[in-house]
């Protein structure tokens, strides 16, 4: 059956408001239909977050109000419960927990590789549907080309984007047998870009890269050094909204012109997810050219 002519309600389906209430980008699957537990279950929510993005910063009316949100002060204590603690005890053995768990991340991460390749979910076989996508949240990095700051939300509004973030060896491989085909198909499209995001939230990791990034340019294609990002940003507390939850492997985005993602994938793409990038990526630049095409021109207005 052709991705093009999928059926409405599998889509609504995969992607149905229950799935939205939950915090696991996979949600457990369970009752008679169930896949074996040998096998990776396949995107069942949106990825991203509710909020529009933007490049301003928040003011202090906004964060006073953000803070005093429950949801959001939850959030922010989960996070920040082990610096509050160091910084009241002092003590050597609370310093001794953090690192404690900053291992236990790493390895993590190590081990999930070794399984599925770090793969932890399967892509969709068509968009998520537009009422139902999530927007991607800004990241701002520094551009290979000159080195000046520059923004997602900027780059990817009115565009269709392939958006990979990578910061390993192990991801930039796996990006590349996302995006290859459709890239070498789509590249000369007027409206198609593709946009990859260096994240290095280490600070030693980030001080290196910028200090090679006269080998990073000449290991990136030309035509791609306006578009490719150097970013330190932290990502922590939208790591989990966007599918992220190994570091050691690559991660692809679809985004469309309102900077909504429309179709995830990780780790090593199968030959379905590379054919799936490649149609959804046109269905969304065909219909990004009738929206084109029906606004009206400058000089009839």
């Amino acid at each position: 059956m052709s991705l093009l002519t999928w059926p409405v309600r599998t889509q609504t389906r995969a992607f149905s408001s229950s799935a939205l209430r939950r915090n696991d980008p996979l949600s457990s699957i369970q009752g008679s239909d169930a896949p074996p537990t040998n096998t990776l279950p396949p995107l069942n929510r949106p990825l991203g977050v509710r909020e529009r993005p933007t490049t301003l910063a928040k003011s202090t009316t906004a964060r006073i109000k953000e803070l005093m949100h429950t949801d959001a002060l939850m959030e922010q204590r989960r996070h920040l419960f082990v610096t509050v603690v160091s910084l009241l005890a002092c003590t050597l053995t609370v310093v001794v927990v953090r690192v404690k768990e900053a291992s236990v991340g790493y390895f993590h991460d190590v081990n999930m590789t070794r399984k599925h390749g770090g793969k932890t979910w399967i892509a969709p076989q068509v968009l998520i549907r537009e009422d139902k996508a999530l927007y991607l949240p800004n990241i701002a990095g520094k551009v290979l080309s000159d080195g000046s700051t520059k923004h997602t939300t900027e780059m990817c509004f009115g565009k269709t984007t392939i958006l990979a973030m990578l910061n390993t060896k192990v991801s930039e491989i796996n990006v590349k047998g996302f995006i290859d085909p459709t890239h070498a198909r789509y590249a000369s499209h007027p409206l198609y870009q593709c946009v990859q995001v260096n994240l290095q939230e280490n600070l030693l990791k980030s001080f290196l890269v910028n200090l090679f990034l006269r080998s990073l340019r000449r290991v990136t294609p030309k035509e791609l050094h306006s578009t490719y990002l150097v970013s330190s940003q932290n990502m922590e507390y939208v790591r989990d909204a966007l599918g992220m939850t190994n570091a050691r492997v690559g991660y692809v985005y679809l985004i469309d012109e309102n900077l909504k993602i429309r179709w995830g994938g990780c780790a090593d793409a199968t030959k379905e997810e590379t054919l799936a990038l490649e149609s959804c990526t046109g269905v969304l630049l065909k219909r990004l050219e009738r929206k084109k095409e029906m606004e009206p021109h400058p000089s009839t207005q």
